[in-house]
């Protein structure tokens, strides 16, 4: 009898403990950040802007969108109340764009001694400052049938590491009276929004279990009289920069796209979704410990670390 009691109460623990993995498995979600999408900026005249390195690039205006259009504020409060309730949590844009004003540091270009520049964008600024999991872009477009007012709505759920869409919905609402733009949304969005969470759950359980995906440039000032195929203790620089990375990303897990005397290009490297303390990872922060890998005995180069936003870093050897 006492065999079978213990054999019960194993039992019983095994099941909870299945248990108490299974509801903190569903705890981790990802974090959201909501923006109006390119389209919807450029449609209502919210766009601006700036140079790289002479190149001129249009990004949104988010800014201007929240002091002049009484709508979005409404839209975007309403959709991230259909989040909350969710349980997704979730970054406010505008109290972003207030803090990445108040950090002067974000506006000035990272120059090398020897004039090699990396410039950020507006919107990889805000990424990088909102560390979100997923950039949630909205665009809706009012029409009016008779009397009546419907929305049409496109939502796309982009990892804000790598751009790439990993959750899409859109339709139309049926047609209302309302005269509230947000309430009209609200109502579309009801009947794809949960559809639409799936699919950026299941996108965050991957990255849980095998690492959020950023890309690693490695390049050579050409004042550095070294180089990738240069060799330390009978091996290629190339050979132990892959040892490295094979021994740091999660499972292994990276292409190693180009390698040649002067660059090294490695793409869908995974990296742990958090560090030791339970912070989110990046780029930057990733390729920092290669940094101080290769600046340290028997290599000693001096390494100059860039980043553009959070899914990519790179490395130039030689300099600083």
């Amino acid at each position: 009898m006492k065999n079978i009691n213990k054999l019960f109460y194993a039992v019983i623990a095994i099941c909870m403990l299945g248990f108490s993995a299974t509801v903190n498995a569903q705890a981790k979600k990802p974090t959201i950040m909501i923006v109006p999408s390119d389209v919807w900026c450029n449609q209502n005249g919210f766009m601006k802007t700036f140079y790289n390195q002479e190149e001129q690039i249009n990004v949104p205006d988010y800014k201007r969108a929240f002091q002049e259009n009484s709508d979005l504020l409404l839209v975007i409060s309403k959709i991230n109340g259909l989040m909350a309730q969710r349980g997704f949590p979730l970054k406010n844009l505008e109290s972003e764009i207030k803090s990445l004003e108040a950090e002067s540091a974000e506006d000035a270009l990272l120059t090398s001694k020897n004039g090699a520049e990396v410039a950020e964008s507006p919107i990889d600024k805000l990424r990088k400052n909102a560390k979100a999991d997923i950039i949630m872009q909205l665009t809706w477009v009012v029409k009016q049938t008779g009397p009546k007012k419907l929305v049409e709505f496109t939502l796309q759920g982009l990892d804000s590491y790598t751009n790439k869409e990993v959750a899409s919905a859109g339709g139309a609402g049926a047609p209302s009276f309302s005269a509230e733009v947000s309430t009209l949304l609200e109502e579309a969005v009801l009947n794809h929004i949960d559809k639409f969470n799936a699919s950026l759950q299941t996108h965050f359980d991957d990255m849980f279990a095998n690492g959020r995906e950023i890309k690693i440039r490695l390049k050579k000032f050409n004042s550095w009289d070294g180089d990738f195929e240069k060799e330390y203790a009978g091996k290629e620089l190339s050979e132990v920069v892959e040892e490295w990375m094979a021994a740091n990303t999660v499972k292994g897990r990276f292409n190693t796209t180009t390698a040649t005397e002067n660059m090294m290009l490695f793409e869908q490297a995974r990296i742990p979704l958090y560090d030791e303390k339970g912070n989110a990872t990046d780029a930057r922060k990733f390729v920092k410990n290669l940094q101080k890998f290769l600046q340290t005995a028997p290599y000693a180069i001096n390494v100059k670390l860039m980043s553009k936003g959070l899914g990519e870093a790179v490395l130039v050897l030689g300099d600083k």
